[in-house]
């Protein structure tokens, strides 16, 4: 007899411990967050989930932000290319004689320093050819090819990014653009819910890849950028930036 309530107590023990355990599942799942982000490139995907960190973590750390240091050259240096090169398409010229040289050393230091470097012959340079009446011009005209939108800002900021031992910061690193490929899975808390945010590639060769993401998810925010409305993709200069995933969505099937 001694034997049969000895079984029948751990029988209920173990069914009040697997009850207990399916509760918690149950209420951590209630609690569990799943954000899926679209969108075209460029359309600050990657933006919202920098923001997120910054907003609900404890944002970058020194470590983290020397990482970025390349990618903030990077950028500053394409953004410069992509005007200078624009202005032959757009047929505008220098309006001081002097920065056609400058253009021409510009893509020579940029060609023969080391990626992620930017030395101060260089930064100097660039300094130059941004006060330029004409490149201001080309730069007023980007809708009509492709320059990161956050050109203006570093190369507002040359004289503090070249500096000797420069570190970004938390507004640099959120400014950075690096062209997401595959998903990008990102966590945070906020009034006790645990958010998990998918960021996907949003140019077209990434978008097969989308499609499992869905499975689950509590939200999908779709991003487009009202500032570049007028503009064209990267990948397809006939195509207005914010329309062209509609096609993409239309295939869905919703069960």
């Amino acid at each position: 007899m001694g034997c049969i309530n000895s079984v029948d107590q751990n029988a209920k023990a173990r069914s009040r411990a697997i009850d207990e355990q399916l509760k918690a599942d149950y209420d951590r799942q209630q609690r569990e967050v799943k954000l899926l982000l679209l969108g075209a490139g460029e359309s600050g995907k990657s933006t919202i989930v920098k923001q997120m960190k910054i907003i609900h973590e404890t944002g970058y750390s020194d470590e983290e932000r020397k990482a970025y240091r390349p990618v903030v050259y990077s950028n500053t240096i394409q953004s410069m290319m992509a005007i200078i090169r624009a202005m032959g398409q757009l047929k505008i010229e220098f309006r001081n004689g002097a920065r056609s040289d400058d253009a021409r050393t510009f893509f020579q230091l940029a060609q023969s320093s080391d990626e992620g470097e930017l030395p101060p012959e260089l930064a100097a340079v660039m300094k130059r050819l941004w006060s330029d009446p004409g490149v201001q011009e080309c730069f007023m005209r980007s809708r009509e090819y492709q320059l990161n939108d956050s050109a203006p800002y570093y190369l507002n900021a040359l004289d503090r990014i070249s500096q000797p031992g420069y570190i970004p910061t938390q507004d640099d690193v959120l400014r950075t653009r690096v062209k997401t490929t595959g998903i990008v899975e990102t966590h945070f808390t906020y009034k006790d819910l645990h958010f998990k945010m998918f960021d996907v590639g949003g140019q077209r060769s990434e978008r097969k890849k989308w499609i499992h993401c869905f499975e689950g998810v509590t939200a999908i925010i779709f991003c487009a950028a009202l500032s570049e409305y007028d503009m064209v993709l990267a990948e397809d200069d006939e195509m207005v930036f914010p329309l062209s995933p509609k096609s993409t969505f239309l295939n869905f099937r919703i069960v």
